[in-house]
């Protein structure tokens, strides 16, 4: 049967890879990987309408729920887990599945993608209702485990969208949104967890961080709604205070003790000389957006 994914293709580019010197090697990787932006870049506007579903299903108290098997379920897994500390959202709110459980997470276990109907207990385990958004990852466009996730999704009524590396995918003909990037062959044929892991790690970067900014969690360009969970981003809080209410050090530092560790009450409270009450007050009033409170401030 001949081979009809791209990602199972050989590479013409890499065929003597083996014969090669080590910086030959790794400089070929390299013009490879190089067109991975370029293809993403064709997607935009799946991405974007893609980012504005899962904006609207967030803000309506619904959640994101990645689903994928190897290495696409450990990118799907890596996304999620890192929207809380980021944008200070609850640790369920982005979640992510990968076929075989957390074990599969740090081992091999690629059956586990061939059992569709584990995805549906997955999903079913985690509560799945009409108003989340399901994602559903992978490469080749046709692993069972994403594709019965889709299914199951779509029969409950979730809106769903497909992220993979070949066109006519089999998830992107079920999902409401089909991503789909041409990132050619691998140069290790068949090994998608290269360019076709890479392209994939820039698309969910993309929906994670798009929809937040969406949903207010950015001030310009800032992390405003940082979560205080170690000392890097306590003085990531302290820098933003001082950047946004022109306190010094020790000033910032006291406006964010305070406020509970908080960035956006802590300005707000600075800006505008009201208590942590009245802070928590106006942002709710302005769903979480800073600059609906206090404007534009000069950086």
């Amino acid at each position: 049967m001949p081979v009809t994914l791209n990602t199972e293709r050989d590479n013409p580019a890499s065929a003597n890879i083996d014969q090669m010197t080590t910086l030959d090697a790794v400089s070929l990787i390299n013009r490879e990987d190089a067109k991975v932006a370029a293809a993403v870049r064709e997607a935009l506007p799946q991405i974007a309408a893609a980012v504005d579903i899962i904006a609207a299903a967030i803000a309506k108290g619904g959640r994101l729920i990645y689903l994928g098997a190897g290495t696409s379920g450990r990118l799907g897994v890596l996304d999620a887990v890192e929207c809380a500390p980021t944008f200070s959202v609850a640790p369920d709110l982005v979640q992510g599945l990968i076929a075989g459980g957390a074990d599969a997470l740090t081992e091999s276990i690629e059956g586990a993608e061939d059992k569709p109907d584990s995805a549906r207990k997955d999903l079913a385990a985690r509560g799945l209702t009409s108003a989340d958004v399901v994602c559903g990852i992978a490469a080749s466009g046709r692993t069972p485990y994403v594709i019965g996730g889709l299914k199951h999704a779509k029969a409950q009524g979730a809106q769903t969208i497909a992220v993979a590396c070949n066109a006519g995918s089999a998830i992107g003909d079920i999902a409401d949104v089909s991503i789909w990037v041409d990132v050619g062959p691998e140069i290790i044929a068949g090994s998608t967890r290269m360019k076709a892991g890479t392209a994939q790690k820039l698309i969910l970067n993309m929906l994670s961080t798009a929809a937040m900014i969406r949903l207010g969690k950015v001030y310009g360009n800032l992390m405003v709604d940082v979560k205080v969970s170690n000392q890097k981003l306590a003085e990531r809080a302290r820098r933003l205070v001082t950047r946004l209410t022109g306190a010094d050090d020790e000033g910032a530092r006291e406006l964010l003790a305070r406020a509970n560790n908080e960035v956006k009450p802590a300005v707000v409270m600075s800006r505008l000389a009201v208590d942590f009450a009245e802070a928590r007050r106006l942002l709710a009033k302005a769903d979480g957006r800073l600059r609906d409170v206090i404007g534009d401030v000069s950086a």
